[in-house]
């Protein structure tokens, strides 16, 4: 396999890995909001974050950026409890701004969790000049994992709302309490000082 299909399939495993839980759960909450009929404001939400996170990630990466790993390892799930908490205050679902804040928070916590992979994506890149094309192939990998989780989402979503007729805000509210019971502990156990 060429460097360029590695790397993109490190980038991939890195996302589906279920002992680093806390991206899928961070997707998890920012999406459920979202069905498969809202798919624009999906793409834009997710592309908000998409961009976040690519930017950290090569800031750090080309040593641009530092910054202390206990204090991004705490501040990733918080970014969970935040985004789940904001799913509270959902009660309709016509979305009428054109960006609405969570937008900003999805471009905002990408930042952060783009320092999250920083370092794991350090330790895998060669030490020569054109670190490049691993580091795209590596955030598309990401990408593309992102993408099958989203879709994981709105699937399991649509079979639950549509199909089992279950209340959508009662849905969200459920799923969101418990990532938002997942994400305490979390913090809890990453308090930095």
């Amino acid at each position: 396999m060429n460097d360029f299909g590695l790397f993109f399939e490190m980038g991939y495993q890195h996302i589906a890995d279920l002992k680093g839980i806390d991206h899928i759960l961070f997707v998890l909450v920012l999406c459920i909001r979202y069905q498969f009929a809202d798919w624009k404001k999906l793409l834009w939400l997710i592309t908000a974050f998409t961009i976040g996170h690519s930017i950290t990630l090569a800031l750090s990466v080309f040593n641009i950026l530092n910054y202390s790993t206990s204090w991004i390892e705490f501040l990733i799930p918080v970014t969970i409890l935040i985004t789940a908490i904001s799913n509270v205050f959902v009660k309709k679902f016509v979305y009428k701004a054109k960006f609405p804040l969570i937008y900003f928070f999805a471009l905002f916590f990408g930042l952060i969790h783009g320092l999250g992979f920083s370092n794991y994506l350090k330790s895998l890149l060669s030490k020569g000049e054109n670190i490049i094309p691993e580091l795209l192939a590596f955030n598309l990998g990401l990408e593309a994992g992102q993408l099958l989780i989203v879709l994981s989402i709105l699937f399991i979503s649509l079979i639950f709302v549509n199909l089992f007729k279950v209340n959508r805000r009662e849905y969200i509210l459920f799923i969101t309490g418990g990532v938002f019971a997942i994400a305490l502990q979390m913090t809890l156990e990453r308090i930095p000082f």
